[in-house]
């Protein structure tokens, strides 16, 4: 039986979810997390399901990506198909081609688990190394530091509040309350929190959201924010810490996050919030007229 693409209608998107989140072991490498589509959720079910592409023989889901912009593919695989040929064939092969639906001409990347074939087989066919990202890990076995400031669970009343941190946090930033309520309505964040870090005059500093794919599984981090007018507080060390305890309560086995090697401060809040560098991953680019 051979490999088919497809993207899934909007209604099935949760099962795709579920089958994923089955995927997040602490001993196989960290890929897309159900996480990655909650967040992507913000902009509604219909556009994530268009953004989302599976890989199946008949009725077996073999890998999932998530199209994190229209020239970013990020990648995940079933347990134990990391190395398997035509699946690898099949996914490298449609995200080479411009027109099978998945990626655009021009300048595009790939983001696969490390290990992966396809790393491989996109490298053979030209593809190159481009920007590095820093994988942090923290073991959920043994109890976490108290965060050390006023930390709040955030629903529906005070979205408001917690996208206007988020908006505050990254440069360009369109977040706002009626994202959040588009991204707490779709299948992961019924395994998911948004929290809020206070400072001593009561000021929001610091946002996080922890998404968990169910326990003794790998949690994430997505996105974790400190308001611009309240850095260099340790407010990024207490809500990471906050994260950590959340998804310690919800069952994950650990916690893990994704960023950017060239963000530097970033990564320095991670470690000293106790999370341990695991291992630095290079997405593939390519560049087609």
């Amino acid at each position: 039986m051979t490999i088919e693409m497809g993207t899934p209608e909007a209604g099935r998107l949760g099962d795709v979810t579920r089958v994923l989140a089955q995927w997040q072991h602490d001993d196989v490498p960290v890929q897309v997390h159900p996480g990655d589509i909650g967040w992507f959720w913000r902009f509604g079910a219909e556009r994530t399901a268009r953004a989302t592409r599976t890989w199946s023989r008949g009725a077996e889901l073999l890998a999932v990506g998530l199209l994190d912009g229209p020239d970013l593919l990020r990648l995940a695989f079933a347990p134990g198909t990391l190395r398997e040929e035509e699946l690898a064939r099949r996914v490298a092969a449609d995200a080479s081609a411009p027109g099978s639906g998945v990626l655009p001409a021009g300048k595009v990347y790939v983001e696969a688990p490390a290990g992966a074939l396809v790393r491989d087989l996109l490298a053979e066919d030209g593809w190159r190394s481009g920007e590095a990202w820093t994988l942090l890990r923290l073991d959920l076995g043994a109890p976490v530091p108290d965060p050390g400031v006023l930390v709040e669970e955030i629903g529906p009343e005070r979205a408001h509040e917690w996208a206007a941190v988020v908006r505050a946090s990254f440069d360009g930033s369109t977040f706002d309350g009626e994202r959040w309520h588009a991204m707490a309505a779709g299948a992961p964040y019924a395994d998911a929190r948004c929290l809020l870090a206070r400072d001593r005059q009561g000021r929001a500093a610091a946002a996080v959201a922890v998404w968990s794919a169910g326990p003794g599984r790998i949690g994430l981090i997505e996105p974790l924010g400190v308001h611009r007018d309240h850095r260099g507080h340790g407010h990024g060390r207490a809500i990471t810490h906050a994260a950590a305890r959340a998804l310690r309560e919800l069952g994950s086995s650990s916690v893990a996050v994704y960023t950017p090697s060239g963000n530097t401060g970033g990564v320095a809040t991670y470690l000293s919030a106790g999370m341990e560098r695991v291992s630095e991953r290079l997405d593939l680019y390519r560049d087609t007229p």
